[in-house]
């Protein structure tokens, strides 16, 4: 019985040094996940698409997006006026693959927007984020939202 217990622990011990490890890093990406919202929300559209990789895959509204054309959709509503009214995140959550260099994000967001024309949209969706550290910064290599029906 005691090798049995001996070998359990030693199984273990590894584990609990990976995920001390990655302490810091899950910190890292939940700063960048805050950040990356952030300049969302405040309409800092090139901030706001320095978080992508530049072959970063997106995903939303049902389909696969084209990140390029995104941003310059993004960009024109901005400067015609339109803006993030609310964007608030919830139950934020990182995993950190073990390599350390790989982290996934999710997170609810309650969301609403003022159009160009003024006019409201709003919803609550789910989130999920690839992180991938490039050249010493945590890039988005895809990007999942969802909204949730019914909970505008």
């Amino acid at each position: 019985m005691r090798k049995i217990l001996t070998f359990v622990v030693a199984l273990l011990i590894p584990f609990a040094s990976i995920a001390e490890h990655h302490g810091p890093v899950e910190a890292e990406v939940r700063d960048a996940v805050i950040a990356f919202n952030g300049a969302y929300a405040n309409g800092e559209v090139d901030t706001y698409f320095g978080y992508y990789a530049d072959d970063a895959m997106v995903y939303f509204y049902g389909a696969r997006q084209d990140l390029m054309a995104y941003h310059d959709e993004w960009a024109e509503m901005v400067e015609a006026g339109g803006a993030v009214e609310k964007n608030e995140l919830s139950d934020i959550r990182v995993q950190v693959m073990p390599s350390g260099d790989v982290a996934v994000a999710s997170y609810f967001v309650d969301y609403r927007l003022r159009a160009p024309d003024g006019g409201i949209s709003a919803s609550k969706a789910f989130e999920s984020e690839v992180w991938r550290k490039i050249d010493d910064e945590w890039k988005i290599i895809n990007l999942h939202y969802s909204e949730i029906p019914g909970q505008e």
